[in-house]
């Protein structure tokens, strides 16, 4: 590896187009340049720095990227014969969703560079261009939950799973792709670790404040349930249980209030949300509650009762299974934090 043999650096094509998020981009860059700067960012342990990134595109010079902040962009990808890795970083994507086929030469210069043995990276819905490649095509990937459904409708073929910090693919494990947003410091540590070693990860996520999100993403997933099926019995009982989740035998009171038959509603239901009734009631309690536990001081056991469960054993095991945390997990890192303000010292009363 690069830090124990002090070969050439690995070079790393951060691909910026206009869509791209200035964030993502520059935070990958500056992390994975580091070596550079500080070369005891490798822990002690590098000869070389283990990394060469330069910002690519179609053609170089001045590029406003979404947030409407210009990046340079230092080569274009028409005098990049090889590279060893791809990184299309963030994109915003607007209220059209992702227009295939404006970047076609694109497309084709990472079709070849993976050829040639390169990794092939995204972060968060920077898989939107990627997956015009065809390399993704029945490999499971990752993307940002906001985009999980209209990325689904874009690409059927591409199985993601939104829930996922980093998904690793391909024969070689050279298709990459990271979750939501900041989660491209998992996918750069990733790659650190991959290619000079665990303690310069560790050294680097030290040194920048990083973090792995071990927990994955669903405690920053909000529920959101489908109503674009058309069915509106179906959309009528969800507009009800919005705001009577709470009640005594929900499902029952759904069943009723549409006057379809039970097995009728649940199969109609079922197929509009892709939740069961029961299943929904659940995401919807669940949700509530995870506002209750942001927002307020209230007990665990009233948030239980209030969202309408009185055994708070089953309301702790559903909300973990849901969450991946605990309730008392959950709130420790999702309520907003008091910080103390540090009053200055009286110099004269300091004693040593």
């Amino acid at each position: 590896m690069p830090s124990e043999t002090g070969q050439k650096p690995l070079h790393v094509s951060l691909v910026a187009i206009p869509e791209a998020v200035i964030s993502t981009l520059t935070g990958i860059f500056d992390v994975m340049n580091v070596f550079h700067a500080m070369p005891e960012a490798g822990g002690g342990l590098m000869k070389s720095p283990p990394f060469e990134v330069e910002i690519v595109g179609e053609k170089t010079g001045a590029l406003q990227l979404a947030s409407r902040v210009p990046v340079f962009v230092q080569r274009d990808i028409a005098s990049i014969e090889s590279t060893d890795i791809v990184i299309v970083p963030s994109i915003l994507l607007g209220q059209e969703g992702w227009r295939k086929n404006r970047y076609p030469d694109l497309i084709q210069w990472v079709r070849a560079m993976h050829r040639k043995g390169a990794l092939v990276c995204s972060a968060c819905s920077g898989i939107f261009l990627l997956a015009e490649t065809g390399l993704f095509d029945r490999v499971p990937a990752t993307v940002h939950f906001g985009y999980a459904q209209i990325f689904a409708d874009t690409y059927p073929q591409i199985p993601a799973y939104p829930e996922r910090v980093l998904v690793i693919g391909g024969e070689r494990d050279e298709l990459i792709t990271s979750g939501a947003s900041m989660t491209w410091h998992d996918l750069v540590l990733y790659l650190i670790a991959r290619h000079a070693g665990a303690t310069a990860a560790q050294t680097v996520a030290r040194l920048f404040a990083l973090q792995w999100h071990q927990d994955g993403l669903a405690p920053y997933m909000v529920f959101e349930g489908r109503n674009d099926h058309g069915d509106m019995a179906v959309m009528a009982a969800q507009d009800w249980i919005a705001t009577h989740f709470s009640v005594a035998n929900p499902v029952e009171e759904m069943i009723r209030r549409s006057g379809l038959a039970e097995r009728t509603f649940k199969r109609r239901f079922t197929q509009a949300t892709g939740l069961s009734p029961v299943a929904y009631v659940q995401k919807i309690r669940i949700e509530e509650a995870k506002r209750r536990l942001e927002r307020t001081d209230a007990s665990i056991d009233d948030i239980s009762w209030t969202v309408g469960y009185e055994d708070a054993a089953f309301f702790r095991r559903l909300f973990k299974r849901t969450t991946e945390l605990t309730p008392g997990a959950y709130r420790k890192r999702f309520h907003v934090p008091r910080y103390e303000t540090l009053k200055s010292q009286d110099k004269e009363g300091d004693t040593a």
